[in-house]
């Protein structure tokens, strides 16, 4: 009764066609909303246009002015009076054009909506325009240029309700840039120059490396040396990517572009593919510096869903998601390999920008020839007892006879470990730690791993000399590695469930991602097969998975975890709660060991990114101590 009440005391509003004028500047504030949609699609008609040169001027945020010239192929008199018309454009003729699009640019709503809330004029050619949206553009005769100039001026003047939201002229310019500098990324084949209130900010020339672009557009202080482009390819699809080095990691993702068809584009599944690539390989939390410049066929994307095109709608995402991905983890994995494992032959790491070959174009053979070039036949084979330096072993030291090589357990509880509070406070120190002697060698004489056995340190490190530096061994991320390495190699292991498993999907597009996906989750272990209209049943688990089918889906569809990294999560999580811990103390027997086992890693890093060790040279200790 009450929401009876309430509803008549509203009174009725009758229904109005709006005047034109009005319906042109709500049109034109969902494509123009501020200084930097301008830039957007002027820079969008310039590079259409074929231009090698583009030149952006902004003065008081853009707010004031913007004028965008370039030396494309410029526009006809007769064009020209049609180019800031409502939807008019060159780029399409039929609906169905909107499925094929080749152009950045293609609505034609661009240049009437600039029109619409700001000052416009055209010049090209011999003919300059200055626009309105009331009355007839005027078209008058002007000195010949090359290519065309569009020049916008006091933004939101006839329209205060939005020019009262703009920030200050900086925050504005700063996004004017920001736009600028987006556009730019992609084409390095064109000059981009940026002015701001008369001073040039950015210069980038044509001709640059995707690389050599991405640096000067973020204004990345590292040399371009510390960044990679891997290329890749599928059925429907092909793409270069530009990515840091570990050392250029960043806090968070906001050095991660995503570009489709030229365009930048906001894709969470392609985001989610870099992050993937490079998960185990930039540790504590930290993101890669990248950008993804993918071609997609273009009946298979559609960027007519938003009026800023910074969103895509694709037809099957899955196939680009796996090969960036893919191609990510196995050129970190062949890269990291490289660089841990130069310093254990005695041989000093080459320059990183020698693998740009091997990654670019990215192809199985030159994969695998980067990876025998990491690991190579520097792994040790066999181990001695042998002693180089002649002294004895530590006393008090494990026995282990001359010629047989200590081995780790391979699991904690088997391991010689001690608590940190084990020895007593008034214990002797000569009852509870060996007395100082020589250590031993222990390698093979034609092993890259031949070290000498320090010690221990800080309850976490692991000693060894080896090539005239000190190697500290991590003892948790060494024996993780390695516990992790046996999980995956027995990866295949599954457990039957006595009562099979079922899941019933929201959607269209997780039912075809589970199908896509089916085929690699029984590989791992996972068995399941359709049972019915979005319904899956699955038969058995992945021996490894302590969790439910709820826990499973999760996984699977909110995250869009492929069957692979499902398993690599399983993994790293199992090796982690089993490896020795920072502050159990093992015997020098087992250290010994699992200082083989490091040297000995395919992969010397823990799942999670960290290196299983650090080396500090001599030159390194003599600078320390200030001594020369």
């Amino acid at each position: 009764m009450q929401d009876q009440k309430a509803a008549a005391s509203v009174p009725q509003r009758d229904i109005k066609l709006l005047n034109a004028e009005t319906a042109r500047k709500i049109a034109a504030g969902e494509v123009i909303d501020r200084p930097a949609s301008i830039i957007r699609e002027t820079l969008d008609n310039s590079v259409d246009s074929g231009a090698t040169q583009i030149n952006v001027e902004i003065d008081g945020g853009g707010i004031d002015r913007i004028r965008v010239q370039d030396n494309g192929c410029g526009i006809s008199k007769e064009n020209l009076l049609m180019a800031a018309r409502p939807h008019a454009t060159s780029k399409i003729s039929a609906d169905t054009d909107l499925l094929n699009l080749t152009t950045l640019g293609f609505r034609g709503e661009a240049l009437a909506s600039i029109a619409a809330v700001s000052r416009l004029t055209i010049t090209s050619g011999e003919w300059k325009m200055r626009c309105s949206i009331t009355e007839d553009h005027i078209l008058e005769p002007c000195a010949a240029v090359e290519g065309t100039i569009v020049c916008a001026e006091n933004l939101f003047e006839n329209f205060p309700a939005r020019r009262q939201f703009l920030k200050r002229p900086a925050s504005e310019t700063k996004m004017c840039r920001q736009t600028f500098l987006e556009k730019a990324l992609p084409r390095p084949d064109i000059a981009f120059r940026l002015t701001v209130d008369g001073q040039i900010r950015n210069d980038f020339r044509a001709g640059q490396t995707l690389k050599e672009r991405f640096c000067a557009a973020l204004d990345i202080q590292q040399s371009p040396d510390l960044f990679y482009e891997i290329k890749g390819k599928g059925a429907d699809f092909s793409f270069s990517l530009v990515i840091g080095d570990p050392c250029v990691a960043r806090q968070d993702r906001k050095d991660i572009y995503i570009y489709v068809n030229g365009r930048r584009i906001a894709e969470y599944s392609l985001v989610q593919a870099i992050e993937y690539g490079t998960q185990g390989y930039f540790p504590n939390g930290t993101h890669p510096a990248a950008a993804l410049y993918a071609q997609v066929r273009p009946d298979m994307v559609d960027f007519n869903i938003h009026p800023a095109k910074k969103e895509a709608r694709f037809k099957d995402i899955a196939g680009l998601h796996h090969e960036v991905s893919s191609s990510l983890r196995e050129f970190f994995r062949a890269l990291s390999v490289k660089q841990m494992k130069s310093g254990l032959d005695g041989t000093e790491s080459q320059p990183q920008n020698d693998l740009a070959d091997l990654a670019s174009p990215r192809s199985a053979a030159s994969l695998a020839d980067l990876a025998d070039l990491a690991g190579g036949a520097s792994a040790p084979q066999s181990w001695s007892g042998n002693n180089s330096s002649g002294a004895q072993p530590w006393s008090g030291s494990p026995s282990y006879g001359a010629g047989r090589a200590p081995r780790i357990a391979e699991r904690p509880q088997n391991l010689r470990v001690a608590s940190p509070g084990a020895f007593s406070a008034n214990q002797n120190v000569s009852d509870a730690a060996p007395s100082w002697q020589e250590p031993q060698s222990y390698a093979s004489p034609k092993s890259a791993a031949d070290f000498r056995y320090i010690g221990r340190a800080l309850g976490t490190f692991i000693i060894v000399e080896k090539n005239k530096a000190l190697y500290f061994v991590d003892q948790h991320a060494a024996h993780e590695r390695y516990l992790f390495d046996k999980i995956m190699n027995g990866q295949e292991q599954r457990q039957p469930l006595l009562v099979p498993e079922k899941i019933e999907l929201e959607s269209i597009e997780d039912d075809q991602y589970m199908e896509s996906i089916a085929d690699g989750l029984n590989r791992y272990g996972f068995e399941c097969q359709r049972s019915g209209d979005a319904q899956w049943t699955f038969t058995s688990f992945n021996s490894m998975w302590k969790g439910g089918i709820i826990e499973l889906k999760k996984l699977i569809f909110e995250k869009r975890v492929e069957p692979k990294e499902l398993i690599r999560k399983i993994a790293a999580m199992a090796a982690c709660r089993s490896a020795v811990k920072d502050g159990d103390v093992i015997d020098d027997a087992a250290a010994i060991d699992l200082v083989k086992k490091a040297f000995d890693l395919p992969d010397p890093h823990c799942p999670h990114g960290r290196p299983c060790w650090t080396v500090v040279t001599k030159e390194k200790l003599f600078e320390l101590v200030k001594r020369t």
